[in-house]
């Protein structure tokens, strides 16, 4: 009996080393390329929780600017957007929603999720074309209020130097941004809307609207207790 409960003993342990083992090999390894910016530590958190992916082996490319797939992809993994609630007739594909998508690409799934869920994007959208500041901040901004279900609120406009160069339709999700905190004006005042976003940049601003939504959650809908005497 004690030599079976010494293999017992002992299998458990290798059990539960090689458990811990795997577990360690599973771990995410950090992105190595972001010693010299700013928002690392935001970068780093939405890694950890496996909003946002790097581009290869430990590397982010903070200075690489975003591309629409790249940006739709941290939106709806920062939102934990899914298909888990829907059904489908037939097996969706990302050409049924855009015209100009790879059904066989990396993205090909994001664009659905992020079409079934309401992210409002234009059909002819080319998921390699490089987004600028106005277009992803545009697209967080709508995203995060639809799916975290915000108000709409009284705002005092920010005062911005080259207003004149936003986009039509772009001015109240760029306004509410900054309110929200989730973007901010460089030092002379410029949103810089026509620039590309850089990869950091536009983690950054994900981080920033997270923490908002955080700080701001959705109001609970209080059911109407039952009769049981009805």
């Amino acid at each position: 009996m004690k030599i079976k409960s010494k293999l017992v003993s002992i299998s458990v342990t290798i059990l539960l080393i090689v458990t811990f083992a795997g577990q360690s090999f599973a771990a995410i390894a950090p992105f190595t390329d972001l010693t010299n910016v700013i928002a690392k530590d935001k970068i780093l958190s939405l890694q950890e929780r496996g909003y946002i992916t790097g581009i290869g082996d430990c590397l982010f490319a903070p200075d690489r600017n975003v591309t629409a797939a790249q940006g739709i992809q941290f939106i709806v993994s920062s939102l934990e957007l899914n298909l888990d609630l829907v059904r489908f007739i037939k097996e969706p594909k990302a050409t049924d929603f855009f015209t100009k998508a790879d059904n066989t690409a990396w993205y090909a799934n994001t664009l659905i999720i992020a079409s079934v869920n309401g992210i409002e994007l234009p059909k002819d959208l080319d998921p390699n074309k490089e987004w600028t500041r106005e277009e992803f901040t545009y697209h967080l901004i709508y995203a995060i209020e639809k799916n975290g279900h915000l108000p709409m609120i009284n705002i005092i406009p920010v005062k911005l130097a080259d207003q004149d160069q936003l986009t039509s339709g772009y001015d109240g999700a760029i306004q509410r941004a900054l309110v929200y905190g989730v973007a901010k004006l460089d030092a002379e005042g410029n949103f810089n809307p026509k620039t590309g976003i850089s990869r950091a940049a536009a983690a950054e601003q994900v981080y920033n609207a997270l923490e908002y939504l955080k700080s701001h959650p959705a109001p609970q809908i209080k059911e109407t207790p039952k009769n049981p005497l009805k």
